[in-house]
């Protein structure tokens, strides 16, 4: 692995995953397990630290390809608008029980951030191989 991806895996992917890896501790070593173990909250963070760092990245990337860069900041700001609408309804879904499944929420925004992971991997897969030349 390059260093590129080895500082997005780092700094980035884990540092994005805390939210996500202590709820999990927590449920884990909680004696009555009273709270959810994955919350929609834990991952739109995660998935909005990912679009931040593939916009920060991009911008600071020095490619001749702009119709690249400007596809993928797009894309980016696309992601954190179905994020913030996915926490809006997570809150929602949690101050007026059974008015939105906070379930589905939250299987939402697992699956919404995969893509958000799959899609800053090949953000930082093309850096790397570009700075790498």
């Amino acid at each position: 692995m390059t260093n590129v991806k080895i500082k997005w895996l780092i700094y980035t992917v884990l540092v994005g995953l805390i939210p996500v890896l202590s709820r999990v501790l927590i449920w884990f070593i909680s004696q009555k397990r009273t709270m959810d173990l994955l919350n929609a909250a834990d991952f739109v963070a995660f998935g909005l630290i990912l679009h931040i760092s593939n916009i920060n990245e991009i911008e600071h990337f020095n490619d001749s390809s702009k119709p690249w860069k400007t596809l993928h900041n797009g894309i980016s700001i696309a992601f954190i608008s179905f994020y913030s609408v996915l926490f809006a309804c997570s809150l929602l879904g949690q101050s007026n029980p059974g008015l939105i499944s906070v379930r589905s929420i939250t299987y939402c925004s697992i699956c919404l951030s995969f893509v958000s992971f799959l899609i800053s991997f090949s953000v930082y897969n093309r850096i790397s191989k570009i700075e790498s030349v």
